[in-house]
């Protein structure tokens, strides 16, 4: 039995979460890192492969049937203990709210707060056993909330919200609860939905982030903000609701960026599908439901819906090269990242398996 502490990171392929990881395993914890992106993971890999640490994978989705037995069973399973939890995936639904579809609101919901408070359920008897912690990761947006995100803020405020319910539910069980409001990070999660993200000047790398959550697993403080003056600055915009909507509404890029929206609303969704979660429509196609969130991007930059299900064909392998000179001809950085994107949700939805870095072969009906 590994006697050194374990913890799980979810939304372990990018970001905050990667950088999270890889910062344990190289202080020497055991570190199960789950998230969607399979070569992503692979990636992580190779760069803790010498450090003190021992690092674990599992390329899934935090949705996904039974998730969350599987995750703490694979924890478990390779580490035989539970220190740490920290709920760090998610993903945004672009657009106006009320014109979100049953299943897009769902969703939402269901990765930031059914799926998380799962997770930890789940993990109790280990998280018991070791006086563990659980993390929480919310946003500033559950303060302050912004529209064209979708569920997004509430959601999120929902999280806010439960982390104190939780900490005050398990703590006689020894268990320490920390939300985190991470402050504005630059990562992909607002590029990959397609606006350009806080401004360079705003935005805190993930790493500094990742640092400070590192740090709380020694202090188990109840609340870590990766970015302390942003976080003073959404206080004050909370107290003030007014003027920060007349702000907002005239300068939402202060927050999302310069990059528009499309302008008819694509349906909205996260970046891979699950089952069916709405009851008063019929299910969308699985290949619309992998790209729908993509969408946006691939009409800005001229991607056709029809150019993508021409390459599914059954048996046929697709390199990512040449997926993305079929269609662009000379593929610019973000014509080849759209690409690796869309090919990431076929894969993600069960169209295409993953061979190697780039490289596709299109699953048999």
């Amino acid at each position: 039995m590994n006697a050194r502490r374990t913890a799980i990171v979810t939304g372990a392929s990018s970001g905050i979460g990667m950088a999270l990881a890889e910062r344990a395993v190289r202080s020497g914890w055991n570190v199960f890192a789950v998230g969607r992106r399979t070569e992503r993971l692979e990636e992580l890999a190779r760069k803790v492969e010498l450090a003190n640490g021992t690092l674990a994978t599992l390329a899934l989705d935090v949705r996904a049937p039974q998730a969350a037995k599987k995750i703490v069973r694979g924890a478990l399973e390779r580490f035989g203990r539970i220190d740490v939890l920290v709920n760090n995936a998610g993903g945004v639904a672009v657009g106006p709210i009320a014109q979100q579809t049953d299943g897009a609101l769902a969703e939402q919901v269901e990765t930031h707060v059914v799926a998380p408070l799962a997770l930890t359920r789940e993990a109790l008897p280990a998280l018991r056993a070791s006086r563990g912690h659980v993390f929480f990761v919310g946003s500033g947006v559950a303060r302050v909330p912004v529209g064209l995100l979708g569920a997004y803020p509430p959601v999120k405020a929902a999280v806010r919200n439960m982390t104190r319910i939780v900490r005050n539910e398990l703590r006689a069980d020894g268990i320490a609860v920390t939300y985190v409001d991470p402050g504005a990070v630059a990562t992909e999660f607002m590029t990959r939905a397609g606006f350009a993200g806080p401004p360079p000047g705003l935005a805190a790398s993930p790493h500094r982030v990742a640092r400070r959550i590192f740090d709380a697993f020694s202090s188990r403080r109840s609340v870590v903000n990766g970015v302390p003056w942003q976080t003073f600055v959404v206080a004050i915009a909370e107290a003030l609701p007014g003027i920060t909507d007349f702000v907002l509404q005239r300068a939402p890029q202060i927050v999302l960026g310069d990059a528009p929206l499309p302008a008819t609303p694509v349906e909205p969704a996260l970046i891979a599908p699950t089952e069916p979660a709405t009851i008063d429509a019929a299910p969308l196609d699985p290949v619309d439901a992998a790209l729908v969130a993509h969408a946006s991007r691939m009409s800005k930059l001229k991607m056709s819906a029809s150019y993508v299900r021409g390459l599914l064909v059954p048996g046929a392998e697709l390199e990512l090269g040449d997926v993305a000179l079929g269609w662009a001809g000379m593929p610019n950085k973000n014509e080849r990242a759209l690409t690796n994107d869309v090919l990431d949700a076929l894969a993600g939805a069960g169209l295409l398996e993953h061979l190697e870095p780039e490289h596709y072969r299109v699953k048999a009906d």
